[in-house]
């Protein structure tokens, strides 16, 4: 089976696909990950440009509404 690192904490864990918490070794990992997503820890940087343009179309569709 084959070797991989755990996403949060890099405790090395084999496949297996009877761990629920996979590709985390535990559930504690898990909620951390989700956690970080929730928060914007993961969030990509976006276009300056392009956030300026979608919040013009979001203003002007409510000022029609």
């Amino acid at each position: 089976m084959s070797q991989y690192p755990c996403p949060q904490c890099q405790k090395t864990l084999v496949w297996n696909p009877s761990n629920i918490h996979r590709p985390f070794c535990s559930e504690r990992c898990q909620q951390l990950d989700l956690g970080a997503w929730a928060s914007g820890a993961y969030a990509i940087p976006g276009d300056e440009l392009e956030n300026d343009f979608s919040s013009a179309l979001l203003e002007s569709a409510e000022q029609q509404d």
